[in-house]
């Protein structure tokens, strides 16, 4: 059987594909992904056989070109890095065609964190964005917070079923009502970072109740203080 790769392309702007993902997907025969992160490389896909999929008929598709495929380069492509949010899905590629070699991106857990100036060292990074139960991920988020980490977060988009739903109103909702001020918690909220329609929220995580936002959203809890090297002259210093 050919090769398969399953390759991160980035938060959503083509620029921020590494090279040596866009020379993997020029090199490739066949593409399936979702539509929003086919569109962040259309202009590397042109000409190939490219299958557009949703969670629902995902399955479907891999199934359809595992007997296909032949010696051929099969592609992948996961918005973000591979390794973030995807365990899921590159677990059942796996299954299915045996060998798949895995290229990482860049994820917008860094971008996002970047751009609230919070050094990712010293953060804990926590998704929520899995079909598996997130009660531990919650009691994760509570104990990083009062533990006094900054955080950098993914939540959980899914208006069909409010239960499940953990967007950062619901995020909100949950620490003021395990007793955290939020009044006085900083947070900003980042949505399609790195593409033309990116927005950005910053302000108190009270305020985010009743706000609604994109399942392209990224949340920054920050708890950081500048720490620079100059605060630790011993190692230098007689």
């Amino acid at each position: 059987m050919g090769k398969v790769f399953a390759v991160g392309v980035g938060p959503g702007s083509p620029k921020y594909v590494t090279e040596i993902v866009k020379e993997i997907i020029l090199n490739c025969d066949v593409v399936i992904g979702y539509k929003y992160t086919l569109k962040t490389i259309e202009e590397l896909i042109e000409g190939k056989e490219v299958y557009e999929i949703t969670m629902n008929d995902q399955e479907e598709s891999y199934q359809k070109i595992l007997p296909e495929l032949g010696d051929r380069t099969l592609v992948i492509p996961f918005t973000g890095d591979v390794n973030f949010s995807e365990s899921e899905v590159v677990d059942r590629l796996i299954e299915i065609f045996g060998e798949v070699e895995i290229v990482s991106g860049i994820s917008s857990i860094q971008v996002a964190a970047s751009k609230a100036k919070v050094p990712l060292d010293k953060s804990k990074v926590i998704t929520m964005h899995v079909t598996t139960p997130i009660e531990d991920k919650k009691l994760e988020l509570l104990k990083a917070l009062i533990d006094g980490f900054s955080v950098v977060l993914v939540p959980r988009p899914w208006p069909k079923q409010p239960d499940k739903h953990f967007m950062p109103s619901e995020i909100a909702v949950y620490l003021r009502k395990h007793g955290f001020d939020t009044s006085k918690m900083k947070v900003h909220v980042f949505e399609a970072i790195t593409t033309e329609n990116e927005t950005s929220f910053e302000g108190t995580v009270k305020d985010l109740e009743g706000k609604e936002f994109s399942d392209l959203s990224v949340m920054v809890f920050n708890q950081s203080s500048l720490d620079s090297y100059m605060n630790y002259r011993w190692q230098w210093e007689n």
